[in-house]
């Protein structure tokens, strides 16, 4: 089709391959701008919706006899298109025990504000995991070693946070974990050599293992001159 010019042509210039390459990435640098723009990111403005996707993790300590449940609600982000993400919204605590009633409920209500701001919130895990009960922590079975209570729900938090991908998981390779497990069944053949023990279904890590400082597992052993941990495989000899 034919187009009409009706103003005088002052000035032209015939594009190259480059210049058109330009216009095209500049097009697309504009659309994902746009896109960008109404991508929803987690916020405190970000309204609660009727219904969450939930997570109740049960914490049983030898300090009560009764356990405790935390949930974890999350919020959908962009369902249904290729930024669809889930975000940690708020967190409950319930118990029988009403021992730490009053500041689990604050401790439960800082959380989810914390949650709510949106941004990187990883950092609650290692603040959590920093608490000391002056009283003494606990061993939990496999010879974790848990400072206090609020650690203990900082590592549930973590837990989440991996399940719907705000931490990721590096841990040891698939080879690490073999070559451990060798120097581990070395070692158990030659303690078993030495002295036979019976063996009890609780027993993770060998008799008589110290706390890792890294790991808080009772697993830190001598292992061909190193002190080895069993768990993480923290070495003094690197």
């Amino acid at each position: 089709m034919a187009i009409k010019i009706d103003k005088k042509i002052v000035d032209y210039k015939v594009l190259s391959a480059a210049d058109k390459q330009q216009q095209i990435e500049a097009a697309e640098k504009e659309i994902a701008q746009k896109a960008e723009s109404n991508i929803i990111h987690m916020h405190e403005s970000v309204g609660r919706p009727e219904m969450l996707v939930g997570s109740t993790y049960k914490i049983k300590t030898p300090d009560s006899e009764h356990a405790m449940y935390v949930t974890i609600n999350d919020i959908v982000l962009n369902e249904g298109t290729e930024h669809q993400q889930r975000r940690p919204f708020e967190i409950f605590i319930n118990s029988k025990n009403m021992e730490h009633f009053q500041w689990i409920l604050a401790l439960t209500r800082i959380t989810s504000a914390v949650f709510r701001k949106g941004g990187d919130v990883t950092f609650l895990v290692e603040e959590m995991r920093g608490v000391f009960d002056p009283k003494g922590g606990y061993f939990k079975k496999g010879g974790r070693y848990i400072p206090s209570l609020v650690a203990e729900i900082g590592d549930v938090i973590e837990d989440h946070l991996k399940k719907i991908g705000m931490i990721v998981d590096e841990g040891m390779s698939e080879h690490q974990k073999q070559i451990l497990q060798e120097k581990r069944d070395q070692y158990e053949a030659g303690q078993q050599a030495i002295q036979p023990t019976a063996e009890t279904d609780d027993a993770q890590y060998p008799a008589g293992a110290n706390l890792c400082v890294k790991c808080n597992t009772q697993a830190v052993i001598m292992m061909d001159g190193c002190m080895t941990c069993l768990s993480c495989g923290d070495s003094k000899c690197g």
